[in-house]
Formats: structure tokens, sequence, C-alpha cells
């Protein structure tokens, strides 16, 4: 059964609007995320889901007014995928637990979306502070992004932020594949690749209370992320994907043939035999991917279109002037 979520008092925004707030090991920020995002967006329900806390974060939770699910497989993608199964509202606000995100922008986050009938806003991170958003962090996002909107539109400057503000139908038509933190890459290609109505708003972002750690790993969550756009690549664009291997074996294939071509104008004879298959099964490789691509292509094309389809036929957001 589905939870519902609270309508909201204020008359510009009359929503049923959930807060979903995907926790593991947050015992000394929820409180103030819970208390905060409940006074930012009065008549909003506040949902925690805990992945497996060792510590307080559930008790927490439960004392500052928040409905509490638990999820056991453990990872932020597995988390955010149950929510979005579980709970029914009209606009979804999703924010990390850490407490690093401004809740006085919540309500001009969701005012956006229902006055100009969104299905995404992305709350783009701001923050002139080297704790909050280190060096290699700011450098990460900004070289994932911009793989994202080179592939598949430039529509968003901060793809990795964890404070966005969607629709039902967004929520709903989100298969939510990933596992952990690169269910932030999943939601943005999302928007692109059925190319919704989206809008990104700078936020504030403040560094992590003392005492908190951030469950974030650099090298390894980066790679994954990195991993998972290159799969999306794969599913979403599998023509621009299996011809760029092929122009790497024809060209590779070009390189090895062309001494042997040489040779056997100038002497009639193939001395390097080996050299000859070799160049003939890059360009026979080649050939392959480019039909793969090709076939995969179509095959994408008509499931991009039931995707659309389906997201069509849920309900937007009531829209607002």
């Amino acid at each position: 059964m589905s939870l519902g979520a609270g309508t909201s008092p204020n008359s510009s925004v009359p929503q049923r609007i959930a807060v979903l707030v995907p926790c593991y090991n947050e015992e000394l920020t929820i409180g103030s995320v819970i208390d905060s995002f409940s006074s930012a967006l009065p008549g909003a329900i506040v949902y925690m889901y805990d992945n497996n806390s060792t510590d307080k974060t559930v008790e927490v939770s439960r004392q500052h007014g928040a409905v509490v699910g638990t999820e056991s497989l453990q990872g932020k993608g597995n988390v955010v995928r149950r929510m979005f199964a579980d709970i029914d509202a009209d606009v979804y606000v999703l924010v990390d637990g850490d407490d690093t995100y401004d809740s006085s922008c919540a309500m001009l986050l969701v005012q956006k979306l229902v006055k100009e009938g969104l299905d995404l806003v992305n709350g783009a991170r701001l923050s002139e502070s080297q704790e909050s958003y280190r060096p290699g962090h700011r450098f990460g996002n900004m070289m994932l992004t911009s793989i994202v909107a080179w592939v598949f539109g430039d529509r968003f400057t901060d793809m990795l932020s964890g404070y966005r503000v969607m629709s039902r139908r967004f929520v709903k038509s989100f298969p939510a594949l990933t596992a952990g933190f690169e269910i932030e890459t999943e939601l943005t290609i999302h928007a692109l690749e059925l190319r919704m109505p989206v809008a990104e708003l700078p936020t504030h972002y403040r560094p992590r209370p003392v005492g908190s750690v951030s469950k974030l790993q650099t090298f390894s969550d980066g790679f994954r992320i990195l991993f998972t756009i290159a799969r999306l690549v794969k599913a979403e664009r599998p023509l621009a994907f299996f011809s760029f291997f092929s122009s790497i074996c024809v060209i590779t294939a070009l390189v090895l043939a062309y001494p042997v071509f040489v040779t056997y104008v100038e002497t009639g004879l193939v001395p390097r035999f080996p050299t000859a298959i070799l160049a003939t099964g890059l360009m026979l490789l080649a050939a392959l991917g480019a039909v793969c691509g090709l076939i995969l292509e179509t095959v994408t094309q008509g499931r991009r279109e039931m995707k659309r389809l389906f997201y069509l036929s849920l309900r937007a957001v009531d829209r607002q002037s």
C-alpha cells in the first residue's frame, strides 16, 4: 500500500508534498533536517527511510515526527527506489540527511516546479567553504556533469546534487536501477532522456556538523558513477557507443594495413601475413559493431517511445498561476 503525503496549507502550492530523506547513521543531523524541512514546508510529511543504521537515527527521527521506513539492501539507490515505490504524493522533495542543504529554499523549489509545470527542479550547490565542498569532489562533479551534458544535453550544472524536487509522474516513471550514490546520475539522465521540463536553482551548501562523517568514497564512488554513465550511454545511445569503438578498430586497422598494402603494391608480396590478418579482423569487428549499434538503436528508439508514453499517462502536477 502506498503511503500518502500531507497537503501543504500554503495557498500558492496546494499539493501533497512528501519530503524524502534516505539515511545511514545520521543520528547527529537527522533531527535538524526533519525540523527544518517541516518548518519550511508546512503540511508536508517527512519520510525518513533507514538503511541499516547502527546508531540512533531511527529513534531520533521518530522523536522529531518523521514517518520512518526501512530498506535492508545497502546503498542510497536502493533506499530511493523503495521510497519512490512506497510513497504517494504530488510533489517529492529528495534531500540528504546530513544537514548540508538549505531548507529555506525548499518552498522556492516547490513553487517553481508547480507554477511552471515542471517535472524536476535541481538544487545546484553553491558553497565557498572548502570543508563543505572539497576541491576533489567539485572537480569530479564538474567532469562527470560535463560528460553527461556532452552525451545527453547540457541542462544541469550540478548533476550530483542530493537536493531535488520532483513531480509524481517523474517519480513513478523512474526505473531506479542503480544501488548506491550513482542514483543522482540516473535521476539526471532519466530527465534528459525523456526531455522532461526541468529547471535548476542555486542553493546554499554548508559543511557537515562536527562529528558527522560523509559516506561518499571519492574514488570508489566516482568510478561507480563513471561506470554508470558508460552503462547508460550504451543503453540509451547504442549507435554512438558502438560507433566509437568501431572507429577505433577502423583507425587501428588502417594503421596496421598501410605498410602491408605499400609492400604489396611495390613487390606483389604480403610478407607480414599475421598483420594483414589482424587488420582484416579489426575491420570485420568494426563492421559488426556498427551493425550492432544500428540494430540496438532501433530497439532503443522503440523502448524510449514506450517510456515516454508511460510517462505521459501519469498525472502531471497541478499547475498554479
